[in-house]
């Protein structure tokens, strides 16, 4: 492994899609973190990641340095035209696995989609990134991972001047439901018809000869976008921003800028500091979701039906059945969560009793299931543990395959808001990385109860309702 294996798909496709641009160079890099397993994984030799390479100031051979051509709703608001405007994709290589992954420079420079904005990132939300990105995937839930992160030696102008930095981002790919949306509004069908072969022959191959692939296409991202959402509220993540240029047609987890972690449990938290109307709140995510799986959809009727009234039927009958996919991953996922393995009818009131009683008392939605996996009574339950013993004693597994089983599935530790705010400080202010590495190395193992590891599993001394985050840019 003397060099990184390069193999540009994406590059190979037409100019319309993307436009080369090298990363602006910065005066003094300095490697914060440098991720050995993933680039192994990656099938990278640790060594030739370094700080000149994580900044761009070194492009490495084989590189085909890109900035990708995306739209998308902002909002709800839509944006004809964005793109890449302060990241750039170095290339893709293929892993030890098989799988096909992007290698992207976030926080590079300005693009030719910068639209005045200065092509940077800050170190705060690249910490933050790093570390929730690498939390998620020890989760076990679909995400892009961080390979590197770099500080730049200059500044960036936000609320505040703070220290530059880039983030090594690394995905499965970097196409998103607004890439579609780019090409339909310009009604480049051309360029739509490659992108969803691309598409399909990159993450769905499974898909390939299907008797109509754009419908097929659509029902693959759709199932994925379900099951992900699922597992986001099952760990209380609260992504912050779903735009359509935020929602990865793979399936992954992609752009932690204003997200943040629930403590006490209220459907209707919200935490970023730009969704002044709780657009993107914990419970409105999967109905996000289905709005943006629409958006998709919309870019897809020519390829649907010849008949554009046809296509519009079908595609909705589809997006229409989305509510019930999603249940479906979301009761599987929360059957778990309480410890059962059998299904019962009752078993989706069961657990909406659950989640009831805990937001009565705004009990914290991480303890009180990980005191369940270890039999303690959460006295937010007191009223609900009878319904639930009586419907566990219809369960064929033993309590002690329930308590195993449980707390495989409820983790001790997530990414608390308070202790992201406490790393992020330390290493702005003092090039303290040390709470970071620290912090991260608890995270790696999530389900496992770690001797001194108390206060990553304690929630806030106070209520996280003014808890406000920031996307970054």
């Amino acid at each position: 492994m003397n060099a990184i294996a390069f193999d540009n798909s994406y590059a190979r496709l037409p100019g319309s899609m993307h436009v080369g641009v090298a990363p602006t160079p910065v005066s003094t890099p300095r490697l914060v973190r440098v991720n050995e397993p993933l680039a192994r994984e990656l099938a990278i030799d640790p060594a030739l990641l370094t700080a000149e390479v994580a900044v761009g100031n070194a492009i490495p051979a084989g590189a085909s340095p890109l900035a990708q051509a995306y739209a998308g709703h902002q909002f709800g608001n839509f944006v004809p035209q964005l793109g890449d405007g302060r990241a750039i994709l170095l290339g893709e290589v293929v892993d030890v696995n098989g799988r096909r992954r992007d290698i992207q420079l976030k926080g590079s420079g300005r693009t030719p989609f910068s639209r005045g904005g200065d092509g940077r990132a800050a170190l705060g939300p690249v910490l933050r990134e790093y570390l929730v990105s690498e939390a998620m995937n020890a989760l076990g839930i679909p995400t892009t991972r961080a390979l590197m992160a770099a500080t730049t030696g200059e500044r960036v102008y936000r609320d505040a001047v703070l220290p530059g930095a880039v983030l090594t981002r690394v995905a499965a790919s970097h196409i998103r439901v607004g890439t579609f949306q780019f090409f339909a509004v310009r009604q480049d069908f051309e360029a739509l018809k490659l992108l969803v072969d691309h598409v399909i022959d990159r993450h769905y191959p499974q898909l390939k000869g299907a008797e109509n692939p754009a419908l097929a296409l659509l029902d693959a991202v759709m199932e994925a976008q379900a099951a992900l959402v699922a597992r986001w509220v099952q760990v209380g993540f609260i992504h912050g921003v779903m735009n359509t240029d935020n929602t990865s047609i793979s399936g992954e987890t992609i752009d932690y800028g204003p997200c943040a972690f629930m403590d006490a449990y209220d459907p209707g938290t919200v935490f970023s500091s730009i969704d002044t109307y709780g657009r993107y709140a914990y419970a409105n995510q999967a109905p996000v979701a289905q709005w943006n799986l629409a958006r998709l959809a919309e870019t897809l009727l020519a390829f649907i039906a010849p008949d554009r009234e046809e296509a519009i039927r079908i595609a909705t009958e589809r997006i229409e059945a989305f509510p019930a996919i999603y249940t479906k991953y979301w009761l599987a996922g929360f059957r778990k969560k309480i410890g059962l393995v059998s299904e019962e009818d009752g078993d989706l009131d069961l657990i909406q009793a659950m989640l009831d009683a805990m937001q009565m008392v705004r009990a914290d939605f991480t303890v009180t299931f990980r005191a369940l996996s270890n039999d303690e009574e959460p006295e937010a339950l007191r009223d609900w543990l009878p319904t639930w013993r009586e419907r566990l004693a219809r369960d064929p597994q033993s309590a002690e395959e329930r308590r195993a089983f449980m707390r495989s599935v409820n983790p001790v530790y997530i990414p608390r808001n308070h202790l992201v705010e406490e790393m992020i400080s330390a290493g702005v202010e003092r090039q303290d990385y040390r709470p970071f590495e620290e912090m991260l190395r608890v995270l790696m193992t999530p389900y496992e109860e770690q001797p001194g590891a108390e206060r990553y599993a304690a929630p806030p001394a106070e209520v996280d309702g003014g808890y406000r985050t920031f996307c970054g840019t």
